[in-house]
């Protein structure tokens, strides 16, 4: 019994270990935090533009992004290609020789002028490797200003989770934008995002397909080859 109780405890940590998942490549807050409570609005006095009223924007300025809280749609235009060639080529040879014309007479008959030897070699070495990758990412993503940085530049993240039946996915993205490249329906392309973190993540039956059973992994772990 308590050799099948390890046993069983010992498949247990093995299969959980196999559902562990990937580390996640957006970190940080996805969204704005809550407002502190606003301080009572002073009376009305009269004029067209109210400091304190929502949003506080200029009166003259459009209503593009610029606080926490605001919307920033994302526009994901991601295309990478890559492609790497390598060839190596090395030719290598010797070659040396030794003949005997003449022994003294004291000297064994085996060291007679017929004693000759040649040797040679070569070593010949070649080598091609080729890599290539494309990958395509294209979508829209509204995410909320988390944050502003002491040059007006903003900090955006957002999250969108989709259930259909029994899987889900969600889109994560975060990074920081320049307000001057926001169009005038909040909108910017990822391209024009630093530091962009973009995840796409998955679960349900496609991607238990996709992950390797926890047997499998033990064996390929402990295989010497």
């Amino acid at each position: 019994m308590l050799k099948r109780f390890f046993l069983g405890a010992a498949m247990a940590v093995l299969s959980g270990c196999a559902m562990i998942p990937p580390e996640p490549v957006v970190t940080g807050p996805l969204t704005a935090q809550p407002p502190m409570p606003s301080l009572p609005s002073p009376e009305a006095n009269g004029a067209i533009f109210q400091p304190t009223s929502y949003g506080n924007y200029p009166l003259f300025e459009d209503r593009r992004p610029r606080n926490v809280g605001d919307i920033v749609t994302v526009v994901i235009q991601e295309k990478t290609n890559a492609a790497k060639n390598v060839a190596t080529s090395t030719d290598r040879s010797g070659k040396a020789a030794l003949g005997i014309t003449g022994v003294p007479q004291f000297l064994p008959d085996e060291l007679g002028a017929k004693q000759n030897f040649d040797m040679s070699g070569s070593n010949v070495a070649q080598g091609k490797g080729a890599s290539s990758a494309a990958n395509t990412f294209s979508g829209t993503l509204t995410t909320t200003v988390v944050g502003v940085l002491g040059n007006g530049n903003l900090q955006i993240a957002g999250d969108k989770q989709i259930a259909i039946n029994r899987g889900s996915e969600h889109i994560r993205f975060s990074g920081v934008v320049d307000p001057r490249s926001i169009t005038g329906s909040n909108t910017v392309s990822s391209t024009q995002v630093a530091d962009a973190r973009i995840e796409f993540r998955s679960k349900g039956t496609m991607d238990e397909v996709q992950t390797m059973g926890w047997l499998q992994r033990f064996f390929l772990n402990i295989a010497p080859f």
